[in-house]
């Protein structure tokens, strides 16, 4: 019985380490449930529809999806010249991509998704940004800005 418990707990312990695909991904640090690019990204406090979000795109390309930016204090966004009213301040907010993956086939992903409120895709970075921002009545579409 002991031995039983002892290799369930280990492959418990092993699938956490194991990464995904041919993409890889195991070298980012998971924190609060999600990969991020560093360890100062905050994560904490991400609303369940944007984790739920990420989730879902990771088992939809079998490839981690790294957050490069969550939750931002105001001096913070602020600083980096955040958008004055930033889902990030929200927790509803995170710049995002998928190491392997196209950022163009990620879009596309996001797209699609009905909880994704809005939608940047800005031109020269690796990363777009998702939010879960309510759409507006009768929008087919998240809300797009800077070159979606």
């Amino acid at each position: 019985m002991r031995a039983a418990v002892a290799i369930v707990i280990t492959v418990a312990l092993l699938a956490g380490c194991a990464s995904f695909g041919p993409a890889g991904g195991s070298h980012y640090p998971k924190k609060h449930g999600v990969y991020v690019e560093h360890s100062k990204v905050a994560t904490f406090c991400l609303v369940p529809k944007l984790r739920g979000v990420i989730h879902r795109a990771e088992r939809h390309f079998n490839a981690p999806v790294v957050v490069t930016s969550g939750y931002r204090n105001p001096i913070r966004n602020w600083r980096i010249g955040g958008a004055r009213h930033s889902y990030h301040k929200r927790c509803m907010a995170a710049d995002i991509f998928a190491p392997g993956i196209a950022k163009s086939d990620l879009i596309t992903y996001m797209m699609r998704q009905r909880e994704v409120g809005g939608l940047g895709c800005d031109t020269g970075r690796k990363f777009i940004h998702i939010d879960v921002r309510d759409r507006p009545p009768g929008a087919r579409g998240p809300i797009t800005f800077d070159g979606c």
